[in-house]
């Protein structure tokens, strides 16, 4: 394994202990118990098989919007409206769920791909305005969460609903729920999305690492002029990452809609899912498998706090003081490479 390949893996896994180190230092100034606190964090998360189940039911959708921000950033984008896609992702997937009664086997996977190109829409007008008028894609994709946002609420009370704040539950047919999966975890609402998540992030590799198309999408976000002279169609490869990252997060909102919830209501704000997965994103090193493992520490960490008041005292907002602290930590990568290599030096 080569150094940089090896810094890659061990950087976030010293900024989670960091990280974690940190939370304790502050549990103690504060006056918690850190040994008890992390117990019950601990616990909240693998403690019986309920909360087992919780905590994939969590991470399914940070898989795929840490995908969603990692296959823009690997072509060389910054999609910062993975939670506006999340929104018109759910928002389409109900609404195939409750509009049409129709056999499994076309139900849900139509409900999906709607969901998918719902979310896609979203990716792809960003998209358009970066290629064809050089729009920064941040400023564009920030203000389409908005639009998300207020439309699908304006839409949810007035056509999938009559003025109301929820919609029907979508048809079992359109459902994610697993019978199976609830009878194993003491009825958690762990769903059959996790298996969706799982093969998108394979997608995503193979996309990326073993096509010809995914290696035009990362030379053109390596250097849009040296793809351009190389024959590649740079602006067509930044609309298809845009369009491709929406697509990912508008199935995040599906596993939502139609597997955790099974219905769409009015949202007073963000759901914060898509944010996460900036941060899903970052701790991954932007790679499918160290996104499995992030979206995991972080579907924990949001399961195990609900844990923490009850069982040891301490405000479950401590687990986001200490997930700031991870991502401090990995956007500080440089200062800690800077440290590993010091000490690899002197151990020479």
């Amino acid at each position: 394994m080569n150094l940089n390949r090896y810094m890659n893996l061990l950087i976030p896994v010293i900024a989670v202990i960091l990280g974690i180190l940190c939370g304790a230092i502050i549990m103690l100034v504060s006056g918690y118990n850190p040994i008890a606190g992390y117990n019950a964090l601990w616990y909240g998360m693998f403690g019986d098989s309920y909360y087992i189940g919780e905590t994939v039911r969590q991470l399914t959708p940070y898989i795929l919007t840490g995908l969603a921000v990692a296959f823009a950033y690997r072509t060389g984008l910054f999609n910062i409206g993975v939670e506006g896609q999340v929104i018109v992702g759910w928002f389409a997937a109900v609404w195939v769920g409750v509009a049409f009664e129709l056999p499994a086997f076309i139900h849900l996977p139509l409900a999906i791909i709607v969901a998918a190109l719902a979310g896609a829409l979203w990716g792809f007008v960003p998209g358009l305005l970066k290629a064809r008028f050089k729009v920064h894609e941040v400023i564009v994709t920030i203000m389409m969460n908005y639009i998300a946002l207020h439309v699908t609420n304006y839409l949810i009370r007035n056509v999938l609903t009559d003025n109301s704040d929820t919609s029907e539950k979508v048809y079992p047919s359109a459902s994610l729920r697993s019978e199976f999966f609830e009878n194993i975890t003491d009825y958690s609402r762990m769903h059959n999305g996790i298996f969706i998540a799982l093969i998108a992030a394979f997608i995503m590799w193979f996309l990326l690492e073993k096509t010809t198309k995914g290696f035009e999408l990362r030379a053109v976000g390596f250097n849009h002029d040296a793809a351009h002279y190389a024959g590649m169609n740079v602006n067509r490869n930044i609309i298809l990452s845009m369009v491709i990252s929406g697509a990912f997060a508008g199935v995040a909102g599906a596993m939502e809609g139609l597997g955790t919830f099974e219905y769409v209501s009015v949202k007073s704000g963000f759901t914060g899912i898509g944010f996460d997965g900036i941060a899903v994103a970052l701790i991954g090193g932007n790679a499918a498998i160290g996104i499995l493992f992030s979206a995991a520490l972080f579907g924990g960490l949001k399961v195990g706090a609900l844990n923490m008041p009850s069982e040891a005292g301490v405000p479950n907002e401590l687990v986001e003081i200490i997930i700031a602290l991870i991502i401090f930590f990995v956007a500080s990568s440089y200062f800690i490479r800077w440290i590993l290599l010091r000490f690899k030096k002197e151990g020479k």
